[in-house]
C-alpha cells in the first residue's frame, strides 16, 4: 500500500507517563541459532520446539511501512533484534528499504555475532549503520556452556573481526553478568575489548520472560560489577550521550575506551524509557516486560489506511504507563502474569 503524502508530518506522541516515543526495535525472528540459558534454554527450546511459521512473520515492506508511520510519529532511532536477525534471509533488503526512510538518525543491529563472518560486509553495504555484539564470556568453556550449542569463542570473535575490516567501529560488546556462572570472567573480557577499541556493556541478569527460571540470587548488582572491574582497570563515570541512555558510561582513568553498566534491575531507569518494541509476527510491546501485545499484522493484512494504523499505535503509545522494572519487588500480581520472552522481542 502506498503512503499517504498527507499523513507524512511528525505527530509526536507520548505516554501517560509524558515519555515520547523516540527508539523502535524490531524483532525480526523468533529462531536463533544459539540456545543461551538465560534466553532460550535448551530443553525447553528443542528440536521439536515450532517456531513461527514465515508466513506469520511480517514481510519487509510491511515492516517498512510500520517504520515510517512511527518515524512520522517520534521515532528517530531504529535497532533490528530477534531472536538472532542473521538467521533472517535477505535481511539486507530490509536494511535498505530502512534507510531510506527519511528522519531515522541511527539503524542498529544486536546480533551473537556466529553469522558475521560472511555477511558482515553484506550489512554494511545495505546501510547498516552500527553493531551490537552479544558475548558473555572470553572463556571458552564457560561460553559452550552459555550458548548451548557448544559454539566457541573463536567463531564470535572472528565474526567481530570482520565487522571491523567491513568498517563497523566501535563495536559493543553486551555481555549478561549471571552470579556464579560468567561473573570472574568480566575484568578480563573488558581489557580485551578496551585495547580493540570497542565499547564493552555489561548487563545485570533480567527476569525478562518466564522460561529462564530467573532468581535474584543470581543476579550481580551493578555496584559490585564496577567493584570489580575497578580492582584491575580503575574507572570514573562520565556523562550520558542523551537523555534515557540505558547504560551508565565509565571511562578508564588512564586511558581511552568505554565500559557501560546496564542496571536494570538494582537501579531502574524506567522513567526515561522511549523505547516501543514490535514483535515478529507484529504485535507492539511497550515494554520489554510485556504482558500482552497489539496487533497489528491483522489491520495491515486487512487493508488497513495509514492513518488508521496510526491510531492503533498511537492510542497504544498514550495509555502506556509501563514502568515494570520499578515496581518488580511491590506488584506482584504482574510478575507473576507471563512476559513475553527475550528470545521473542529482542533485548
Amino acid at each position: 500500500m502506498k503512503m499517504n503524502t498527507s499523513l507524512m508530518v511528525n505527530k509526536a506522541i507520548k505516554d501517560k507517563l509524558n515519555r515520547p516515543v523516540r527508539d523502535l526495535r524490531i524483532s525480526l525472528t523468533d529462531r536463533c541459532n544459539f540456545r543461551c540459558t538465560y534466553c532460550m534454554p535448551a530443553e525447553i527450546y528443542g528440536e521439536r520446539y515450532e517456531f513461527l511459521p514465515h508466513e506469520k512473520l511480517l514481510t519487509f515492506e510491511e515492516i517498512s511501512r510500520v517504520t515510517q508511520l512511527l518515524v512520522n510519529m517520534g521515532v528517530q532511532k531504529v535497532r533490528l533484534t530477534g531472536g538472532e536477525p542473521l538467521v533472517r534471509r535477505d535481511i539486507d533488503v530490509l536494511i535498505k528499504l530502512i534507510t531510506g526512510i527519511k528522519g531515522i538518525s541511527d539503524l542498529a543491529m544486536t546480533t551473537n555475532g556466529y553469522l558475521l563472518p560472511k555477511m558482515a560486509h553484506t550489512l554494511k553495504d545495505a546501510g547498516l549503520h552500527r553493531l551490537t555484539v552479544s558475548l558473555d564470556t572470553l572463556d571458552d568453556s564457560i561460553f559452550r556452556k552459555m550458548n548451548g550449542r557448544d559454539f566457541g569463542v573463536k567463531s564470535v570473535l572472528d565474526g567481530i573481526n570482520e565487522a571491523v575490516r567491513a568498517g563497523f567501529a566501535p563495536i559493543k560488546i553486551n555481555s549478561v553478568v549471571q552470579k556464579g556462572v560468567n561473573d570472574h570472567t568480566i575484568t578480563e573480557l573488558a581489557q580485551y575489548f578496551l585495547t580493540k577499541g570497542h565499547i564493552v556493556r555489561f548487563i545485570e541478569y533480567m527476569d525478562v520472560g518466564t522460561l529462564n527460571n530467573w532468581d535474584m540470587k543470581h543476579v550481580v548488582p551493578a555496584d559490585e560489577i564496577i567493584s570489580k572491574i575497578n580492582e584491575t582497570i580503575p574507572i570514573e563515570l562520565i556523562e550520558p550521550l542523551y537523555p534515557g541512555e540505558v547504560a551508565r558510561r565509565y571511562r578508564p582513568t588512564n586511558g581511552n575506551g568505554e565500559i557501560g553498566i546496564i542496571a536494570s534491575v538494582t537501579q531502574p531507569f524506567c522513567g526515561a524509557c522511549t523505547r516501543l518494541r514490535l514483535s515478529p509476527e507484529g504485535k507492539l510491546y511497550t515494554c520489554l516486560f510485556g504482558t500482552k501485545g497489539t496487533d497489528l499484522r491483522t489491520p495491515l493484512r486487512n487493508g488497513a489506511s495509514d492513518s488508521e494504523i496510526i491510531a492503533i499505535i498511537s492510542n497504544t503509545w498514550k495509555t502506556r504507563d509501563d514502568r515494570y522494572s520499578e515496581t518488580r519487588n511491590t506488584n506482584s500480581v504482574k510478575s507473576n502474569l507471563k512476559k513475553v520472552e527475550m528470545y521473542h522481542i529482542g533485548g
